[in-house]
C-alpha cells in the first residue's frame, strides 16, 4: 500500500465514515491552521513593526506568538487525525486540547501587550 505512514495508519482501522463528517473535520482543521498562520504573522509583525517598545518586550511577545502558532499547528494535525480515527471507529470524538492552549497562550500574550502599553506611558 503506497502513501505515507500516517495515512496508512488512518485507513487500516475501521470503516470509511460519512464524507460529510470527514469534510467537517477537515474544515475544523483548516480553521485551526488559519489561526496558527495568523499567530505566526502577528508575531512577525510585532517583531518588524513594534519599534516603539523595549527590545526585550517586542521579542518576547513576537516569540510567544510565533511559538503559539507553531504549537497550534502541530496540535491541530494531531486533533484532526485523532478525530478522523474516532469517526472511522464510530467512537466518541476526542477532547479538544487546543482550546486551552489558545486561551492561555493568548491571555499571556495580552497580558504582555498590556504591560508594554503601561511601561511606555
Amino acid at each position: 500500500m503506497g502513501g505515507s505512514r500516517w495515512a496508512n495508519r488512518l485507513v487500516e482501522d475501521g470503516v470509511d465514515p460519512d464524507p460529510r463528517f470527514s469534510f467537517a473535520n477537515e474544515r475544523t482543521f483548516l480553521a485551526w491552521i488559519r489561526t496558527s498562520l495568523a499567530l505566526v504573522a502577528a508575531g512577525v509583525g510585532v517583531d518588524a513593526f513594534a519599534t516603539d517598545v523595549p527590545d526585550w518586550a517586542r521579542r518576547s511577545l513576537a516569540g510567544l506568538l510565533v511559538l503559539l502558532g507553531g504549537v497550534l499547528s502541530a496540535a491541530a494535525f494531531r486533533r484532526w487525525f485523532r478525530s478522523e480515527v474516532a469517526l472511522r471507529r464510530s467512537e466518541s470524538l476526542p477532547v479538544n486540547h487546543l482550546a486551552p492552549i489558545m486561551a492561555y497562550g493568548l491571555s499571556i500574550g495580552a497580558a504582555l501587550a498590556l504591560v508594554l502599553v503601561l511601561v511606555e506611558r
